[in-house]
Order: structure tokens, then C-alpha cells, then sequence
């Protein structure tokens, strides 16, 4: 089952996409202004090509677990991009990804600008990577409580 995560911005919004036995992560593209108004047909376009059976994406809620003005943001994204696309949108916490994506990219020894450019892909890594590794933790734990004593 191949995924997609969205790391959804008002400047750019980044996107990942993990293989069919969810084995690996790659940085997908990113959608930048003049294209942000048609994101939700391209997530759509990108989701149908890759055959996407779930989107996942990012919200970024603060620091205390509370949401603020960005999460109404990310919401009404949602609310747009949900009718474009056949297939289940999960929400997940992204706090932090972005800063973890810049200092992932700064370890490769990637200029500024280029950690500019790939920020928001890597940031959605961070976010479907998060999402695969609670998914194999749910697996696990329901394939240990099943085990007879």
C-alpha cells in the first residue's frame, strides 16, 4: 500500500511518498506559489499516478498539543483537497518536522538555498515516516497480543 504525506504550507507545500511495502521514504515535489491554488488537483493527479491509498498530512499543532491558526489552515486545506481525491486523508502531528528537515538537510551539506527549495519534501518525509513507524508499532502490538500465553 503505497502512501503520501502533504506538509501543507501558505508558501509551499511539500510532498513524500514511501514504496509499496512501505520499506522506504522519497521526497516527492514541491508545490510553489503560482501553483498552490490548483494543489488539491495535483495532490489528486500525483495521488491517481502513484496510486495512493492513503494521504496523510501534516498538522502542525503547538507545542502544548493545542491547535492555533495554523492547524485551522491545514484543516481547510483538507476540507478542499478531500473532495479531489478517492482515497482516506489522515491527520498526523508534524511538530518540529520542519526544523528536523532543515537540520537533516544541513547534515548532507546542503546550501542554503538547495535546504530552501527541499525543506518542505523533506519535512513530508519526516511526516510519512512518523505515520509508517506507528503503523508497524499498532501492527506489532496487535500481532504480540494475539500470541497465546
Amino acid at each position: 500500500m503505497r502512501v503520501m504525506a502533504v506538509d501543507y504550507g501558505t508558501k509551499a507545500i511539500g510532498l513524500a511518498i514511501c514504496d509499496e511495502l512501505q520499506l522506504t521514504v522519497r521526497p516527492l515535489t514541491t508545490i510553489r506559489h503560482p501553483e498552490l491554488n490548483q494543489a488539491p488537483q495535483r495532490i489528486s493527479q500525483l495521488a491517481e499516478e502513484y496510486d495512493i491509498e492513503t494521504l496523510v498530512v501534516g498538522l502542525p499543532l503547538n507545542m502544548d498539543g493545542t491547535s492555533g491558526e495554523a492547524v485551522e489552515k491545514v484543516k481547510a486545506f483538507v476540507a478542499e483537497l478531500q473532495p479531489q481525491v478517492s482515497v482516506p486523508i489522515k491527520l498526523v502531528d508534524e511538530r518540529l518536522t520542519s526544523y528536523e528537515a532543515d537540520q537533516i538537510l544541513r547534515e548532507m551539506g546542503v546550501g542554503l538555498k538547495e535546504r530552501k527549495a527541499k525543506s518542505d519534501e523533506y519535512a513530508a518525509v519526516l511526516i510519512l515516516q512518523d505515520y509508517l513507524d506507528g503503523l508497524a508499532r499498532q501492527q506489532n502490538h496487535e500481532n504480540s497480543s494475539s500470541l497465546p500465553n
